[in-house]
């Protein structure tokens, strides 16, 4: 900013006829660094899907599910809360997931995260809704489909619960899912498909945390 500063003050003398040259015209502006997303280690994640395990209430399984379907697929937060009981196909542990521009993401999901999310459809979600006929995957106290801010709380007092150190938002879980597969071997391509990037460079900024957290 001070450097862009200086330039526009020089510029307005030059083009005023105050100065006879420009010395900043030579000067380039420091490019600024772009800030990587912020990410849990597997501790950390593991700390925080654990954290409403200790009730068994209709809300506590709902939690439960609503987090590790968030790390274990890496949906955005609209996504998440959009999702309907049909886009989900337990059998084949998948769920089919509309993203931008109605493109349709397979999504994949472990054994646990099956376990999870059956226990709460079976014994949380018909404690939880009010209208039969609403076909939301997750609901709030009032029966209705949870909201993007109602995510947030919930996940921002679980990190409480858990202790987590650094400031938790619905994207962390997903930032943290993209750098733990790259960790863990997948394909930059793999895990395009899986986040729904239009563009494979939005994807390699996750490749810097794998440098980072390996550097470290």
């Amino acid at each position: 900013r001070k450097v862009a500063a200086v330039k526009s003050f020089f510029n307005y003398l030059h083009s005023n006829q105050l100065i006879d040259e420009n010395p900043t015209t030579d000067i380039d502006s420091p490019k600024v660094k772009k800030r990587l997303p912020k990410t849990l280690s597997s501790e950390e994640v593991e700390r925080l899907l654990q954290a409403p395990s200790h009730k068994k209430s209709p809300k506590n399984l709902r939690d439960m599910a609503l987090l590790n379907m968030l790390y274990s697929t890496g949906m955005r937060v609209t996504e998440v809360v959009s999702l309907q009981l049909e886009d989900v196909d337990i059998e084949n542990n998948v769920l089919y997931c509309p993203g931008k521009e109605d493109h349709v993401r397979e999504l994949p999901f472990d054994q646990y995260t099956k376990d999870i999310l059956e226990n709460y459809i079976e014994e949380g979600r018909p404690f939880l809704v009010k209208d039969k006929d609403e076909t939301a995957m997750f609901l709030n106290h009032r029966g209705q489909q949870l909201t993007r801010q109602g995510l947030w709380l919930i996940i921002k007092a679980y990190a409480k619960e858990a202790e987590l150190s650094v400031a938790v938002t619905p994207h962390t879980l997903r930032h943290s899912f993209a750098a733990h597969k790259l960790n863990s071997g997948s394909d930059l391509q793999e895990v395009q498909k899986l986040l729904g990037h239009a563009n494979i460079s939005t994807t390699q900024i996750y490749t810097q945390l794998e440098e980072v957290e390996t550097a470290e």
